[in-house]
């Protein structure tokens, strides 16, 4: 009888905190994301036409190889199409990596634009061919154009309009581009060092890595500009399994692949990492949630009541939003015997791994480290770094890129976002203490597939708002 009693008041609370939740929910406005960048005109396609010249340019980047004369014939195509930035701006460069100086009238807030210059390889068939630049179907079409030739050609050109029209910013103004980051170079640090030596302390810097979704989660319907807050660690991992190798005739239990694949089985199956939901994530969602469907609307907005339901359901749902959650690790290379009758002496595994700041680099390597050993592996970390430090949201430089959003994207609702990738941003937080990862174009589907895919496209006309938004923001930071 007693079981009953306690089992009906813990219903009662339950059916309570669930119509508290309803309530909640309905008293929350619907609302919809009304923005759509504009239909081309001239001057869309003028800029298409500077992006079409710099994808032409092969810039893709071979790790830890000189090709600084590579990237100084592109530096020369960007003099060509950006003179008045040449012209007028103090310019450094680095081993190909590149650094514009703009005075303005006061040094207490200096602003830091940053994108990359170079490319990852071109592989496949493509619609079009991957350098060529073309233009057709409303795109911009090669490998670079999304990836993140678009953003250095729209600050340049924001910078080169302003100077035409004689204007001299209010506070120091930087423009930054390595040709080492998507291989993670020491490209963008070489640059960093040189700002730290002048002394310089940039109030804000704004790089790639989020950018204009269209529908960041499934049901979320729109455009929406996910600024990137802070990025994951990262660390790539080999782990070997060593035997006496044999032939395979005869195969002993617990030969070097079979204890791969029982270490590769625990991990897709018994995630070792605890899932948690960092309070940028819990804001994203909490921002979302007016833009979704009710039932979405009623768990987003109800994060109090349904957070934990939401943490275990959400690596079901979406690999992206559960990489929000935890530390991943992504199994990407493996290496065995060379023949089908040999029993390999030695087989490896390349793993890919994500750190979440919760269970940071230190701590998730311990615990693949005792993984290993239970399946009598070597592991050997061939790189690692610690997830970056996030930006304040609530402070002064996130609410500024979300008031120059609102005012260039009219419509368009602003969310801070996780990276789950890698940036060159993260080298810039020994300098400043807001680094944003925004790229103020419009990434679709089609985009998100086509970076480091095949068919790498951006929309013509979302690049004026590009340009425009590197404006306002030079202007609004005063």
């Amino acid at each position: 009888m007693m079981i009953l009693m306690i089992l009906g008041i813990l219903l009662g609370i339950l059916v309570v905190l669930l119509l508290a939740a309803l309530v909640h929910t309905l008293l929350i406005p619907s609302r919809i994301s009304a923005y759509q960048a504009p239909e081309a005109d001239a001057k869309a396609q003028m800029l298409a036409e500077k992006l079409s010249k710099m994808v032409q340019y092969n810039t893709v980047s071979v790790p830890e190889t000189d090709q600084r004369e590579q990237f100084l014939g592109f530096h020369r195509l960007l003099e060509s199409l950006f003179p008045r930035v040449h012209a007028s701006l103090e310019k450094t460069e680095i081993d190909g990596n590149l650094l514009f100086f703009w005075k303005g009238k006061q040094h207490d807030r200096p602003l830091v634009l940053m994108s990359h210059q170079d490319v990852v390889p071109a592989e496949g068939e493509w619609k079009h061919p991957p350098f060529s630049g073309d233009i057709a179907e409303g795109l911009v079409w090669g490998r670079g154009t999304s990836d993140t030739k678009c953003t250095v050609m729209a600050f340049f050109q924001a910078v080169e309009e302003l100077l035409e029209a004689g204007y001299v910013p209010e506070q120091d103004v930087y423009l930054s581009s390595s040709c080492t980051e998507e291989w993670a170079g020491d490209g963008c640090p070489k640059l960093v060092d040189h700002l730290e030596k002048r002394g310089v302390h940039p109030f804000l810097v704004c790089d790639e890595g989020g950018g204009i979704i269209t529908e960041p989660i499934g049901g979320i319907h729109g455009n929406f500009a996910m600024v990137g807050v802070f990025e994951k660690g990262k660390a790539d991992i080999l782990v070997k399994a060593r035997s006496h190798g044999g032939h395979a005739s005869a195969p002993t239990k617990g030969t070097p692949i079979a204890r791969l694949a029982d270490f590769v089985h625990e991990l897709e199956h018994h995630n070792p990492f605890r899932q948690k939901m960092s309070r940028e994530v819990s804001a994203m969602f909490e921002t979302l949630a007016p833009y979704a469907s009710f039932p979405m609307k009623y768990v987003f907005s109800n994060l109090w009541l349904f957070r934990p339901l939401l943490v275990k359901a959400l690596p079901l749902i979406s690999a992206q939003a559960g990489a929000m959650l935890k530390t991943t690790v992504a199994c990407t290379m493996q290496k065995g015997s060379d023949a089908y009758n040999v029993l390999p002496q030695e087989a490896s595994l390349g793993l890919n791994v994500r750190f979440i700041p919760h269970q940071a680099m230190e701590e998730s390597l311990g615990i693949l480290r005792k993984m290993t050993e239970k399946y009598g592996l070597e592991m050997e970390v061939m790189h690692a770094s610690d997830p970056s430090r996030s930006v304040d949201i609530h402070g002064e430089g996130f609410s500024l890129v979300q008031q120059v959003i609102a005012q260039t994207f009219p419509g368009c609702p602003s969310s801070p976002y996780v990276m789950t990738g890698a940036t060159d941003a993260r080298n810039y937080e020994r300098i400043s203490e807001n680094v944003v990862r925004f790229a103020p174009v419009i990434y679709g589907p089609e985009q998100m597939k086509g970076m480091h895919g095949l068919n790498e496209t951006i929309a013509v006309n979302c690049l004026p708002g590009a340009v425009m938004f590197y404006q306002n923001l030079i202007r609004a930071n005063r």
